[in-house]
This record gives structure tokens, C-alpha cells and sequence, in this order.
């Protein structure tokens, strides 16, 4: 099969995926946890209401919950002092008397600002090392930027997508999302250069052929192996964010996103590219 034939309609699929979670981004942003904007997170345990009811004790503090069940409940909120919470939690007791809290945090808006900056740090650092390592590894530097490209769009969806959800649905991005972010490039990447690491091989054995025949017959011998290795990953990823806890469920759901692009992005992004950058080149020459 052709696969390099529809580049325009993979080019194409992708824009539609990528340019509404741009416009959110650039509109919304992404709705941010306490670790980036600063504030205070508590546990409590032994309730015995509503845990809605007691969320509306913190309401002045903007409390977004966590997690919660019978017993407990996890508050994200505006930064508060222990004070405040122990006031709080005396005026609850009234009408909840073993309740306690368990476990109390508060971080600085200047900790949270220190983070954004190592994250955006760590995320350049590791583009910069992907393009000189695969760069080196090919021998081309063709074939490290268009996987560092593709691993791109992959981020760009998955920001995306969770600025979308942060203004829809008010699902905040915390450290495990920029864990799930580092992870997601390295599979995405992985998975690239599976692809470029078959067209290498064949053009050994193929002086003769051209490069987009090539790629073709890489993308098609590859094909399988990537659908069977991906289609693993995001049935666990799924089971993870059905019916995991509500720590990790939206940490599964970047995951989840990031291997169904991922997966899509190594076959008909990061190798249509490398097809227009060999097509550019060859003219100049």
C-alpha cells in the first residue's frame, strides 16, 4: 500500500485534532494545580456527612475535591493556615465529632513558579538531547528533528486536550501530568524510530530504490508490531482510568491519550516528514 500517497489527509487529521486544543491553550491555558499556582491540600478523616456539605466549610478558599469516600475526603484549596483549618474543623465537630484531619500542606506561590520553570527546563532539555542522540544514531539529522517534531504533536494534543478539559470539565494539571507528558514523548519517540530504524535497514539493502518507496515498505513492515505493542498499552491505560483511584485516573487518561497519538503520529507524522525533508533536499541538490 501506498501509505505516503494520503499525506496530505494525515497532515490534515491531524490539524483538526491539534487546532482546537491550541485555541484553548492560548484562550484557557491549562487549569493548574496547587504544585503550579500554590495553595494548600488537606486529608480529612472520620466524617460522617456529606462530603460536599464539607467542602462548603472551605468554600471561601475555592476547595476543589480530590478524593473522597465514607470515611475521607482529600480538599485542593487557596492557600490556609493551620489556624484557619483547626477553626474549621472545631466548628465541624458539632456536628462530626471524631472528625480530623490527617494530613495538611501549603505550598508557595514561589515554589509553584519554580516548578513551571524546571518543568519547561526539563521539557526543552530533553528535546534538545533527542534531536543530538537520534541525530547521531541515523547519522542524518533529518531523522532526529522529524521524530522531535512528532513528539511535538503528541504534546500538543495531549496539552491540548487537557486545556479543554480544564475549561469544560475543571480537571486540573498536576506533576503526575508532566509525568505522564515526559513519558508520553519518550514512547512517542520510541515508537518513531522503530519505523526510521527499518528504513535505515532497507536502504541498505536497496541503493537503487527511491526513499518514499522505502518509507512505504517501512511503515507497512512495522505497521502490525506497532497496533499489537500500542493496543496493550491502552487497554491497561484504559482499565487504569476506569477503574483506578481518582489520584491516577487523569494521569492514566495523558497516558491514554498520549499512545493513541503517539502511536498514529509515528506512522503518518514523523515519517510523511521525513518524505517531504528527503523530496526538499533532493530538489536543492
Amino acid at each position: 500500500m501506498n501509505w505516503m500517497k494520503h499525506m496530505s489527509l494525515y497532515f490534515f487529521l491531524s490539524a483538526l485534532v491539534i487546532v482546537p486544543g491550541l485555541f484553548s491553550l492560548a484562550r484557557y491555558g491549562l487549569r493548574l494545580s496547587i504544585e503550579f499556582t500554590g495553595g494548600s491540600q488537606l486529608t480529612i478523616t472520620q466524617i460522617s456527612q456529606d462530603p460536599n456539605s464539607i467542602a462548603q466549610s472551605f468554600k471561601s478558599y475555592s476547595p476543589f475535591i480530590v478524593d473522597s469516600n465514607s470515611n475521607s475526603l482529600s480538599l485542593k484549596m487557596k492557600a490556609i493556615s493551620q489556624e484557619e483549618v483547626t477553626k474549621i474543623i472545631g466548628d465541624l465537630k458539632k456536628n462530626n465529632p471524631n472528625i480530623k484531619t490527617t494530613d495538611f500542606e501549603t505550598i508557595g506561590p514561589d515554589l509553584g513558579a519554580e516548578t513551571i520553570k524546571k518543568t519547561l527546563n526539563a521539557l526543552m532539555l530533553v528535546s534538545i538531547v533527542l534531536i543530538l542522540y537520534i541525530s547521531y544514531a541515523f547519522k542524518q539529522l533529518k531523522f532526529g528533528v522529524c521524530a522531535v517534531l512528532a513528539a511535538f504533536h503528541d504534546a500538543a494534543v495531549v496539552l491540548g486536550s487537557f486545556s479543554l478539559l480544564g475549561h469544560f470539565a475543571g480537571v486540573e494539571v498536576d506533576l503526575l501530568f508532566v509525568t505522564a507528558v515526559l513519558t508520553m514523548l519518550s514512547y512517542s519517540v520510541h515508537d518513531t524510530i522503530v519505523v526510521f530504524d527499518r528504513i535505515r535497514e532497507l536502504s541498505h539493502f536497496n541503493k537503487t530504490t527511491d526513499f518514499e518507496s522505502l518509507a512505504n515498505r517501512a511503515v507497512t513492515e512495522t505497521m502490525a508490531r506497532s497496533l499489537n505493542n500500542s493496543l496493550a498499552l491502552i487497554f491497561m491505560l484504559l482499565a487504569m482510568f476506569l477503574m483506578g483511584g481518582e489520584t491516577t485516573k487523569f494521569f492514566a487518561l495523558a497516558l491514554l491519550i498520549g499512545t493513541v497519538t503517539g502511536t498514529y503520529s509515528s506512522t503518518f507524522n514523523a515519517t510523511p516528514l521525513l518524505v517531504l525533508w528527503n523530496r526538499y533536499f533532493e530538489k536543492k541538490k
